[in-house]
């Protein structure tokens, strides 16, 4: 990496802000912020639908619920290094993806991204690039009930009193994405999705995404203003790269 190259690999829990803070801190580094683009980049490369690679996202626990019930109902066979414990099939290819061949693709990507400077949101980031110098690992969490009410509060402010129930579903980060009436999120919502995440590292890296021995910085986003914890992250990562 060149010595402008920050890297930042950002763990979020539901409701921690990740997808605020880390745009926000990718901006101020100048590079790029790498969420959804990944999975876009890894649906390029082995041919399925984006809406199929986005089933396997690590923040869509409907997604990692179908693959998890794939696994627990079909037999593991592994042909050389493929892991056939969960296929699908991709509409229209005729093409099957496999789970090991997703995972394998999306830390290529993860790597590609480290090379040149990036903040990635998810997807395993600090254990795909553990042993990457000048890499900054953060998890930002807090407890589920702050969390819960920074989620809403989050949506609230990205959508506005103009856009009230039926403008539109928007994630945590506030954006549009579908056409289902916006209800505020549940404490269900908030287990469902933090199981989902979990599930995601554990299930291929046998590691508990929660645990702070994976990261230089834990972050308690619910006690801390939003933009502290940007100017905290900033600043943690130009001194991790200065001194690597």
């Amino acid at each position: 990496m060149s010595a402008m190259a920050y890297v930042v690999t950002v763990s979020a829990a539901f409701g921690a802000g990740g997808s605020v803070i880390g745009p926000a801190v990718a901006e101020r580094l100048g590079v790029a912020f790498v969420d959804r683009a990944v999975p876009t980049a890894v649906a390029r490369e082995i041919g399925c639908s984006l809406q199929d690679v986005l089933e396997h996202d690590d923040r869509a626990p409907t997604g990692l619920q179908r693959l998890l019930a794939g696994v627990a109902r079909m037999p593991a066979v592994t042909p050389g290094s493929v892991d056939m414990s969960y296929v699908h099939a991709a509409e229209g290819s005729g093409r099957l993806l496999f789970d090991r061949e997703f995972v394998e693709r999306t830390e290529q990507t993860i790597r590609e991204v480290a090379r040149s400077g990036g903040v990635i949101l998810g997807r395993a980031g600090a254990l795909v690039l553990a042993d990457t110098p000048g890499v900054l690992h953060v998890r930002l969490d807090g407890p589920p009930e702050r969390r819960l009410s920074q989620s809403a509060r989050l949506r609230e402010q990205a959508t506005g009193p103009e856009s009230a129930p039926g403008a539109g579903e928007v994630g945590e980060s506030g954006r549009a994405g579908g056409a289902e009436p916006w209800n505020p999120p549940t404490m269900r919502d908030l287990r469902d999705n933090d199981r989902a995440r979990a599930a995601y590292v554990r299930r291929f890296y046998r590691a508990d995404p929660a645990s702070s021995s994976l990261y230089h910085a834990v972050l308690d986003t619910t006690a801390l203003p939003l933009e502290a914890c940007v100017d905290v992250v900033e600043r943690m990562a130009r001194e991790r790269a200065r001194d690597r």
